[in-house]
């Protein structure tokens, strides 16, 4: 094995735990991509999409573990009400992707990925001008929407945080941080669950996991404490702009546009 093949993983990784805990996300959002399309420019071991999956649902528990703990110090971010009223919603959800994921062809998996990432950036930024305070709405479709993210979390290895943090924002009325805290800390419910099935499946590659699960409980736990410095609204343009590029990246991989 090449040094790289440890390294590459672990960069991944620390880029993948810091923006998680900034945005929200679980990491799956730049591990996947990342490893996908440049993994086998870096690395002298190759990895399938489905491995790569299963790696980062174990790094989508790090970061929850990670950046909650961060954001429960900092207190009142994480709003334990919703968190504990719709994580079943998405526990369930996870469940269902993740099996999914087991028969799913390689190249369905990458494009709804890159479908829901373009629909997620699309919103962000349309988003961009809204004030950033608690709103009493709430719709009734916050439920089917985070279970839906749910089962994008199992079927493509992100924590959820792409379709839950715009959810639990522009559907449930949170502030934009209180969503990404709120996010976070439900992720782990979900992690958890998609990891056990992707260990039972074995799926799950220790060479690969291992650094990249390291890399974000290192990047995720950093992070989480500089987080609430940062502007909401470059929060929300950063968050737009590396969903949008990983859409992009991935269609042009698997469909050349």
């Amino acid at each position: 094995m090449n040094i790289l093949d440890i390294v590459f993983p672990l960069l991944t990784g620390l880029l993948a735990g810091g923006l998680g805990a900034l945005l929200g996300l679980g990491g799956g959002v730049v591990v996947v991509p990342t490893l996908e399309i440049l993994g086998s420019r870096f690395m002298t071991q190759h990895y399938t999409l489905s491995q790569i999956i299963a790696a980062s649902q174990v790094g989508v528990l790090s970061v929850a573990v990670a950046s909650s703990a961060g954001y429960l110090r900092q207190g009142g971010l994480i709003r334990l009400k919703e968190a504990y009223l719709f994580s079943p919603y998405t526990v369930l959800g996870g469940i269902v992707g993740s099996l999914l994921l087991l028969t799913l062809d390689a190249k369905v998996t990458a494009t709804v990925f890159a479908l829901l990432l373009l629909y997620t950036g699309v919103e962000l930024v349309r988003g961009l001008g809204r004030a950033d305070v608690e709103r009493s709405s709430e719709s009734k479709w916050v439920k089917p929407a985070l279970g839906f993210g749910g089962v994008m979390s199992g079927l493509l290895g992100i924590g959820g945080g792409t379709i839950q943090v715009p959810v639990l924002n522009l559907l449930q009325g949170l502030p934009f941080r209180a969503a990404i805290a709120t996010s976070t800390f439900m992720m782990g419910f979900t992690a958890i669950g998609n990891a056990g099935i992707q260990i039972a499946s074995g799926k799950l590659e220790p060479a690969l996991a291992g650094p990249v699960a390291l890399g974000i409980l290192i990047g995720a736990r950093v992070m989480s404490v500089f987080a609430k410095r940062v502007p909401v609204r470059a929060l929300k343009l950063l968050f737009a702009l590396l969903v949008l590029y990983s859409a992009y990246d991935l269609l042009h991989k698997y469909w050349g546009l």
